[in-house]
């Protein structure tokens, strides 16, 4: 099922967490170059169907030369000019033993989840320019650092290296035709599960999402037009985890909750969760917003909105 295209003035943004990560460093650029893999057709597929002017995915393995989103791009009708990988905090190593189980090597006391470092990042496709210049990371923040941290129990020393983003939080600008630049404020957090009773996961998904209130409220807050978008990985009103910071940063005033409604069906006791979201800023005209099919054999659906910024 193709999304109608965006109007001739207007833009349309989207994201999709697309879980196009595999067990090992290379394996997924190898997967695209074989071209043998189902989720990667599908992928390809999804993204032309969404028809995005700029897509942000989640879930897609980082190497540092961005060889698979360049073969990934490749592999679409019409390749985007401008692409961009977002260098995750997932299986960095931490030194610590974070879960307490004696060991110190495992996807559980990386920086961020993760069985390698870089598995499960950020890129964004766009057809419009991006401004190095004006974009900023702010993947670095230790956790601790966050006015208002919720930090568990942890390992002596381990606050002193444990960073907030569990893959990150980026601010990536992209240039208008106008001239002005989009701020993208991108991240995708813990999901509020898999841990202990010191419940270190639901804590550090409050704060991921609370980051963004405290970017917001700081001297270093994004010029307006920006669009706040990724995986929360929490629900307003249902399921696991601590809602209150997206419930906050769903009434800011500053933001504009236009796509409201389940983005992912967990089955189970879980069922439908709203986990992924797009929120532009309150100046911008919203002229449209979707949930495009959650493609054959994926677990996401892909949510798009069209503004005039």
């Amino acid at each position: 099922m193709l999304c109608p295209p965006a109007a001739a003035e207007a833009l349309r943004v989207a994201f999709w967490n697309s879980s196009l990560n595999r067990a090992g460093p290379g394996l997924l650029l190898r997967d695209l170059l074989q071209g043998k893999s189902d989720d990667l057709a599908v992928a390809v597929a999804a993204i032309e169907a969404i028809n995005a002017d700029v897509l942000v995915l989640s879930g897609f393995d980082y190497d540092a030369g961005g060889l698979a989103l360049n073969a990934l791009n490749g592999a679409l009708q019409q390749p985007y000019p401008h692409s961009a990988v977002l260098r995750p905090n997932t299986g960095i190593p931490s030194g610590f033993d974070l879960d307490g189980n004696g060991r110190r090597d495992e996807a559980r006391d990386a920086i961020g989840f993760g069985r390698f470092p870089g598995e499960g990042g950020m890129v964004i496709l766009s057809r419009l320019l991006f401004d190095a210049a004006q974009s900023v990371d702010h993947s670095t923040l230790l956790w601790r650092d966050l006015p208002g941290a919720d930090l568990p129990p942890l390992p002596e020393g381990a606050a002193e290296v444990l960073r907030l983003s569990t893959t990150g939080h980026h601010d990536t600008a992209v240039v208008l035709p106008d001239g002005r630049r989009l701020h993208l404020l991108t991240w995708h957090a813990a999901p509020p599960a898999f841990e202990g009773p010191e419940r270190r996961n639901t804590r550090r998904n409050h704060d991921e999402a609370a980051f963004w209130l405290h970017l917001l409220n700081s001297p270093q807050a994004p010029p307006e037009p920006f669009v706040l978008l990724g995986q929360a990985n929490v629900d307003p009103d249902k399921g696991n985890g601590n809602p209150a910071a997206i419930r906050a940063l769903l009434a800011d005033a500053r933001l504009q909750d236009v796509l409201a409604g389940d983005t992912v069906d967990y089955g189970g006791t879980l069922g439908p969760l709203r986990v992924s979201y797009i929120l532009p800023s309150a100046g911008i005209t919203v002229t449209g917003a979707g949930h495009a099919p959650v493609p054959e054999g994926a677990r996401h659906h892909p949510i798009w909105v069209e503004i005039a910024p």
